[in-house]
């Protein structure tokens, strides 16, 4: 009879197995990797919520697309950190326009970094809560949603090839946060729990893409004071190797802040007109210097000197 531990090690390796059979090679990948360096040029997004206008208006503003939305980047890599889904009608066109662009960024030179928010998990796993009529309306009824997310679904294995967190330069790109429980883990133990979690799609207690402390949904960046939040960072900072990090998740209706110097960039503005939040913006990163760009400006974001990075 099975001890303990080898039916533990036989349900790893059989979600592993499962994991490997969904996620084939296919069309629109959005990276590869989970590591950049030498990116001269960042543009970094915030939370979409189905407001596909908005989002195409920032990447005109920040020179991603042109009038066509096509890719006129070049070597840029766009990120987008997560929860592209739910609350709005049009999640179905934004999604297809970050499938559309990866593979126009790869042949310039660049890339498109699509990211899993809690919202891309809470879908996969079956929780619609938040889903908006539109986004029904678009994938043909309740159904065709759950058919085009589920394990078969084209929607849904591209969601469950993305990454939770990557690493571009010095910097680290994560839909919520990371919580002093993964502060020792690595960029791809956390990318592989919450891959193999959403393939094996069974939402529970205590799996990473559901810990309320989790990558994709940790709030402490935003809510806790900066003096509890220095020492947890710095363990962050050094076990990552970045010099800042760069989150969505939680609204900011006075529009991209930083905290602790600029080391956390907080980029979820609540755009969305599901939000009465702030105008939309996004975060551009060029030669080490960053900015907040909007549909009509480019103005400075302050960064202390000693948390300047470089690519």
């Amino acid at each position: 009879m099975l001890g303990s531990c080898a039916l533990r090690w036989l349900l790893a390796f059989g979600v592993l197995v499962l994991a490997l059979l969904v996620l084939g090679p296919f069309e629109g990948r959005a990276q590869t990797g989970d590591t950049w360096r030498g990116v001269d040029r960042i543009v970094a997004v915030g939370d979409v919520h189905g407001d596909h206008e908005r989002f195409v208006q920032l990447l005109r503003a920040a020179a991603v697309v042109n009038r066509d939305s096509a890719w006129i980047g070049g070597r840029t890599h766009l990120v987008q950190v997560g929860d592209v889904l739910d609350r709005g009608p049009d999640s179905r066109k934004a999604v297809d326009l970050l499938r559309s662009l990866a593979p126009q960024a790869e042949r310039a030179g660049g890339r498109v970094h699509a990211l899993i928010g809690n919202h891309e998990a809470m879908v996969l796993l079956g929780d619609l809560r938040y889903v908006h009529l539109g986004e029904y309306k678009a994938f043909g009824g309740k159904t065709g949603l759950r058919r085009a997310f589920g394990a078969r679904g084209e929607y849904g294995s591209w969601i469950r090839h993305n990454d939770a967190v990557i690493r571009i330069n010095d910097v680290l790109f994560v839909h919520g946060g990371i919580s002093p429980g993964y502060a020792r883990q690595s960029i791809a133990q956390i990318n592989g729990k919450v891959r193999a979690e959403l393939v094996a799609g069974q939402p529970a207690e205590g799996t990473v893409a559901m810990d309320p402390n989790g990558p994709l949904w940790y709030r402490g960046y935003a809510t806790r004071v900066e003096s509890e939040l220095q020492k947890q960072l710095a363990q962050v900072l050094a076990n990552f190797g970045v010099r800042h990090v760069v989150v969505g998740h939680t609204v900011s209706k006075t529009g991209i802040q930083t905290r602790l110097g600029g080391r956390i960039i907080m980029i979820d503005v609540g755009f969305s007109r599901t939000y009465v939040g702030a105008p939309p913006a996004c975060l551009l990163i060029e030669q080490g210097k960053f900015f907040i760009v909007t549909p009509t400006a480019r103005r400075r974001l302050p960064v202390a000197a000693d948390a300047v990075t470089s690519p």
